[in-house]
């Protein structure tokens, strides 16, 4: 089957498509490529596909054969050194830095993400109501997902909470927040490729510091940003 040059996003991709360019999707998900010699096959939802300004369909020996990224039940969890978190992303991947701040634990709380991926940076600054800290950290992982999701590319994250590496890929039981932990862990799974790394908080590595910034000017202004350009 042909390509067609489609914007996913802030990205051009290359999307399965018939030889009319009418998208080829099953269950909804089209098969797109990001680079046609990557070897990577990832699937993005179609109605998040939206025509490139440059319109043509290239044949199908454009892209050479692909691996379709295969989805984990867990994502992996490490911890990163300071010196070695880093601050630009590898390859296709989404590098993100998430974090929660909470001001009374429970209290006005609000989360803070950055995210990297080519020569892309964005940044979230949402202010969730009154929550607990784990409740800002957790909800920070989730935004992160849900944007690796919508972008089809693989998540590297780092987060300075131990605790959402505990219950997210450590095995530690939910005694609170069960039904977020839950919802987490599903869009983790659901989005497939993600690893998660511990990074010491406070020790200055700069886009987590910042991330922690975001998170605690939600609590204090009160307001949410969406995600805005960094």
């Amino acid at each position: 089957m042909p390509w067609r040059r489609m914007r996913l996003r802030n990205a051009e991709v290359l999307a399965r498509c018939d030889e009319t360019g009418e998208l080829v999707s099953t269950g909804g998900r089209v098969e797109v490529r990001y680079k046609p010699n990557d070897g990577r096959a990832y699937f993005a939802a179609a109605s998040n596909l939206r025509p490139a300004s440059n319109t043509s369909i290239e044949p199908d020996s454009h892209c050479g054969p692909g691996e379709a990224v295969k989805t984990a039940s867990k994502p992996r969890a490490k911890t990163a050194p300071g010196a070695r978190a880093p601050e630009q992303p590898e390859g296709s991947e989404l590098l993100v830095y998430a974090d929660g701040a909470c001001s009374g634990n429970p209290g006005p709380a609000g989360v803070g993400v950055v995210a990297c991926w080519d020569d892309q940076r964005r940044e979230l600054s949402e202010y969730i109501g009154d929550a607990t800290n784990n409740i800002a950290e957790l909800t920070a992982v989730l935004r992160a997902a849900e944007l690796a999701h919508e972008l089809g590319r693989p998540l590297r994250l780092y987060t300075d909470s131990k605790y959402s590496i505990g219950v997210l890929t450590q095995g530690w039981k939910a005694k609170a927040n069960k039904e977020l932990v839950a919802e987490v862990r599903e869009a983790l799974a659901r989005h497939g490729d993600a690893q998660l790394f511990h990074v010491r908080g406070h020790e200055g590595v700069t886009l987590n510091e910042h991330a922690d910034e975001l998170a605690v000017r939600a609590v204090r202004d009160r307001q949410s940003t969406g995600w805005v350009s960094g």
